[in-house]
């Protein structure tokens, strides 16, 4: 996946993730950013690996998030993985 497509599907688990009642507030408040700067910087790509690594920690917010936006369930991974930083590790 190209780093444009991963921002791409970046902004769209972040439109889903906003529109969360009950997981919206949890991000913010592990991640520090007010709504606001939220809104301000969401197209960086800090803030789109912040929202694609928050949202890959519960396998449900995946499948919620790809059912709302017609995502493929492994594309907020993929995406992920394709942005800097997101390399997959290999232990062995």
């Amino acid at each position: 996946m190209q780093q444009e497509s991963a921002e791409v599907i970046g902004l769209k688990v972040l439109a889903w993730l906003a529109s969360e009642e009950e997981i919206f507030p949890v991000f913010l408040g592990s991640s520090g950013v007010s709504a606001g700067e939220l809104m301000a910087r969401a197209g960086e790509v800090e803030i789109l690996t912040a929202v694609l690594d928050f949202v890959t920690m519960d396998d449900a917010w995946v499948h919620a998030c790809a059912a709302a936006t017609g995502l493929d369930p492994h594309d907020p991974m993929r995406a992920r993985q394709a942005l800097p930083g997101g390399a997959q590790i290999n232990w062995t």
